[in-house]
């Protein structure tokens, strides 16, 4: 673990608050999932939000294909997600096996989430190691009553 106290950039913006969300995606008969906290509302006319997805996850392949995913938004007991996404998933790995859940064009739909969005991305762009993506969802519902989960990270240095 880093040193924060040298890092005092680094300390302060990881107590920046977000949530966490398992973030899905299919294409061409391939699916995959992640658990993403860097997820916010961008606008309010149109309704749109910001994603960041680090280069590289087997993710960015589909939504690039696709141009769509869906973001599942965790409520305040994340324990049993973050056990099944926290250690990632490979390429064509089964992301969603022993869950409970269901495939749309967009990507999957956990029944565990607080709520969904089902989002069209209107762009990406570079953000450090990670991509950038603008989304405009398009449709989501709220699917249980709780409080959502709030994430406060030790040091903006890792996850």
């Amino acid at each position: 673990m880093a040193d924060t106290t040298s890092d005092p950039i680094a300390e302060v913006l990881g107590k920046l608050p977000s949530g966490c969300s398992i973030l899905t995606a299919r294409h061409e008969g391939r699916s995959t999932g992640l658990l993403g906290s860097w997820i916010q509302q961008a606008s309010f006319e149109p309704l749109l939000l910001t994603v960041a997805v680090k280069r590289g996850r087997p993710l960015v392949e589909l939504v690039e294909g696709s141009g769509r995913f869906v973001v599942n938004i965790l409520g305040s007991d994340p324990k049993e997600m973050f056990r099944h996404f926290g250690k990632g998933f490979g390429p064509d790995e089964p992301a969603f096996e022993g869950l409970s859940c269901r495939e749309t064009e967009f990507g999957t739909i956990l029944d565990g989430a607080l709520g969904f969005l089902e989002c069209t991305v209107q762009f990406r762009t570079e953000a450090g190691d990670h991509w950038l993506y603008v989304a405009e969802p398009v449709s989501g519902r709220m699917c249980v009553e709780s409080e959502p989960y709030v994430h406060i990270r030790k040091s903006a240095r890792s996850y």
